[in-house]
């Protein structure tokens, strides 16, 4: 017989320390968080954009947004993210006025209805992400957050929010793919802080389904454990995207949740903080096993 192998449990190289997001104390190493998908687009990739539904607009787009952030809460989201723009290959680009207009109003109503749930907002318009801070969101997720530009990061050091930093690329050429990926993160973390945001604000997404091919979104997922050497909370979004659904055979958006659910337990493997999802009760509770295995957590 095989000696009895033991699972270890996480061990970060050094703790990170917590960060203050909203209501919230994040604590890092705790246990893994998740983050509610609100897209309140036309043409999200996904099928769940609240706005697909023929006439559904201004008011009705609020409270299908309210309902869906208060069944996401009820299973267990610890952050909701609110986006306006959609960002699947060949969306159709969003100007300022109607990404303001889909998700300042969404934001404040989350905010005002679930005040004690920290909202995220999607955007990789500084204008667009600090209306939604006034509107009450308390997190900037930069899909581009690697670009060379500042100005967001300039806008969450001014308004005391931390900010996500997200891996991406225009297109998908890469002479060394792990060690560029690193490198691209690194150095966006280092034009932050220059710019005024403290590391404890700071939270890395390697950007599966970003500037990559499949071959190389599979391939964050095994180098997972690298990130951890940049020493900041890693959030990962793989939620139904489309290398999930090329593994599978061709499953559309919403057959993907299996796949889905193996990327969360594997992340939660490899050391990740926080994993954004859209389909909440499912992660929550690949989570809290993947925690009692990883990082000891018992309920």
């Amino acid at each position: 017989m095989r000696p009895a192998q033991q699972t270890r449990a996480i061990e970060p190289a050094a703790p990170l320390p917590p960060t203050q997001i909203g209501p919230r104390l994040f604590e890092w190493g705790s246990r893994t968080f998740i983050m509610g998908i609100v897209n309140v687009t036309p043409d999200s990739f996904s099928g769940d954009g609240l706005l697909a539904t023929p006439g559904r607009i201004g008011g009705a787009a609020v409270e299908a947004a309210l309902l869906q952030a208060q069944r996401m809460v009820d299973e267990g989201a610890d952050i909701l993210d609110v986006g306006g723009e959609s960002t699947r290959p060949g969306h159709e680009e969003v100007g300022q006025n109607v990404e303001l207009a889909r998700v300042v109003p969404v934001i404040a109503a989350i905010h005002a209805h679930l005040p004690d749930v920290p909202v995220s907002v999607d955007t990789s318009k500084p204008a667009v992400a600090e209306a939604a801070i006034e509107a009450g969101a308390s997190l900037i997720n930069d899909v581009w957050g690697v670009s060379a530009d500042d100005d967001m990061a300039r806008l969450a050091a001014a308004r005391a929010v931390p900010l996500v930093l997200m891996h991406n690329r225009p297109d998908a050429h890469y002479e060394d793919f792990v060690a560029e990926l690193l490198a691209d993160l690194e150095s966006a973390l280092e034009r932050a802080v220059a710019a005024g945001v403290p590391r404890c604000n700071l939270i890395l997404d390697p950007g599966f389904g970003f500037g990559k091919l499949p071959e190389h979104n599979l391939t964050v997922m095994r180098e997972l454990p690298g990130l951890r050497a940049l020493g900041q909370p890693i959030l990962l979004g793989t939620s139904r995207k489309s290398t999930i659904g090329r593994v599978l055979g061709g499953l559309p958006a919403e057959e993907r949740l299996e796949g889905t659910l193996a990327t969360t337990a594997i992340g939660i493997a490899a050391g990740v903080d926080m994993v954004r999802v859209h389909d909440v009760r499912a992660n929550v509770r690949t989570a809290l096993v993947a925690d009692a295995i990883f990082r000891g957590q018992r309920s």
